[in-house]
């Protein structure tokens, strides 16, 4: 049973205790034996709640659509009161430290029916886009345990890609939904930004780069997590403009005939790697061939703006408060040998950059974004991209340890190239699994809508996924 499980999306299972054919209990003991025979190998899972989740499951739980369902939390962001949360740190592992509240996400899922039974690998403080923190060791990708899973949601995209669970909390400042999804050959959206509370701690982090949501393995998964979750909470400081209809709707819907620009390099500069760049021109081809009209295109007006730096100056800071808060609530000050190399530069940068430089990044990015959404005013649907720059690399690639640390991250702007921009802009952007390299590994699409279109996401996603499905790829490190 375990290992037909782990081929079924979560949708299925809800299905499964919906007819009484499988428990709660059930779904979840088959989830803890998959986690492990696998977990040794893929480093996913660092926080096991299998007790918590038993009991849940044996319990009352919420009549919600996935009701039974076996699921994970991302050890960053989204957390329940008196569970670990550690956020990729040695420092809050030394201190054992606990969420202090439910989050508004957290409670989501639970009322969507979800049994949760661990937490996910993260890097530190989400920064990388792989998931290698020195704390808890590199998760290794299931298609090649060589490579990377990418970041900062990797564990939570490994587990899920292994089946362990059918879908897993993940969030994404940069690209750390769309990087993972990509590079591990699942569905990852990132919603329009604040469409999902991160409350009640957070308001919204770094001024909005980040959004939250999960990595699923298809797109009716995508969808009715999203239609479960999304919404306002008490307190948010803005919110998305509410959808016309549920999102579960919008799966199996006609997209009708789409104007999609197609973009293969990309708006920060780097060089994209010829793979990804055919993967993107290949979903081109198949999207013309579905009836839409495909051109090369790209929202411009903005090449004097430096998006990188102004990226940093908003990254740095976030790393700066974050620190500072956590000394306040662990109560012991946080020093360089408290946290890895890369994250104490960028925390130190970010105290040497003023408050007039943080404003003026975030006002540059507000005009990058003015001129982005009058690209789609002008006729545009879709933006059609690689998700990444490159294929998932060799774990190590993100190497911190030098005199220069944050060369480390600076590296990842090859991979998040076509991605850290959408969390400027705010836009909802979906990866999906269309195509894979010649050495077998999972190469991701990125389609982008207007602000609030997710509608229009999912319309087309489900549209690709079923004229070149991708459910009966399976890789080489599988939970049984």
């Amino acid at each position: 049973m375990s290992e037909d499980l782990a081929r079924l999306d979560a949708t299925a299972q809800a299905e499964l205790v919906r007819r009484g054919d499988a428990s709660p209990v059930e779904l979840v003991d088959a989830a803890i034996d998959r986690i492990e025979a696998a977990n040794g190998d893929i480093n996913a899972v660092i926080h096991k709640l299998y007790d918590k989740g038993r009991e849940a499951a044996a319990g009352e739980l919420p009549d919600g659509p996935f009701k039974g369902v076996p699921f994970l939390l991302k050890d960053l962001g989204a957390a329940f009161a008196g569970d670990p949360l550690h956020m990729g740190m040695q420092y809050l592992k030394d201190a054992d430290f606990r969420s202090p509240v439910d989050s508004y996400l957290a409670l989501r899922f639970k009322q969507a029916g979800f049994v949760t039974i661990g937490k996910t690998n993260t890097p530190e403080l989400g920064i990388l886009p792989t998931t290698e923190p020195r704390a808890y060791g590199p998760s290794r990708n299931p298609w090649d345990v060589s490579r990377s899973t990418g970041g900062s949601s990797g564990g939570s995209a490994a587990a899920v890609a292994t089946g362990m669970v059918p879908v897993a909390h993940a969030n994404d400042g940069g690209g750390s939904i769309r990087i993972p999804a990509s590079e591990c050959g699942l569905v990852g959206l990132k919603p329009t930004r604040q469409r999902i509370s991160e409350g009640p701690i957070i308001g919204d982090n770094m001024s909005g780069l980040t959004a939250e949501l999960v990595v699923s393995k298809s797109v009716r998964d995508t969808a009715a997590v999203l239609e479960a979750v999304h919404g306002p909470a008490p307190g948010d400081p803005y919110v998305a403009p509410p959808p016309s209809r549920p999102y579960t709707e919008e799966v199996g819907a006609d997209p009708g005939q789409l104007r999609i620009g197609l973009m293969t390099e990309p708006l920060i500069e780097a060089e994209p790697n010829p793979v990804v760049a055919e993967a993107a021109r290949d979903a081109g081809r198949l999207l013309e061939s579905l009836g839409h009209v495909v051109e090369e295109s790209r929202p411009g007006g903005f090449e004097d703006v430096d998006i990188v730096d102004t990226f940093l100056t908003r990254w740095m800071a976030g790393q700066t408060a974050t620190l500072d808060q956590l000394q306040i609530v662990v109560g012991r000050e946080i020093g360089p040998d408290d946290v890895e190399p890369l994250t104490w530069a960028l925390a130190e940068e970010g105290r040497r950059r003023s408050s007039g430089r943080y404003l003026a990044a975030v006002s540059q990015h507000q005009l990058i974004t003015r001129l982005i959404a009058g690209w789609y005013a002008s006729g545009f649907d879709v933006l059609l991209t690689p998700t990444l720059g490159e294929p998932p690399p060799p774990l190590g690639s993100f190497d911190d340890s030098g005199a220069d640390p944050v060369a480390g991250l600076m590296r990842g702007v090859q991979t998040a190239t076509f991605t850290a921009i959408f969390n400027v802009t705010g836009q909802p952007a979906i990866s999906l699994p269309l195509h894979w390299s010649e050495d077998g590994l999972p190469i991701g699409v990125q389609l982008v809508a207007g602000f609030g279109e997710e509608d229009v996401l999912l319309r087309v996603a489900a549209q690709l996924e079923e004229a070149r499905p991708w459910a009966d790829r399976v890789p080489t490190a599988v939970a049984a």
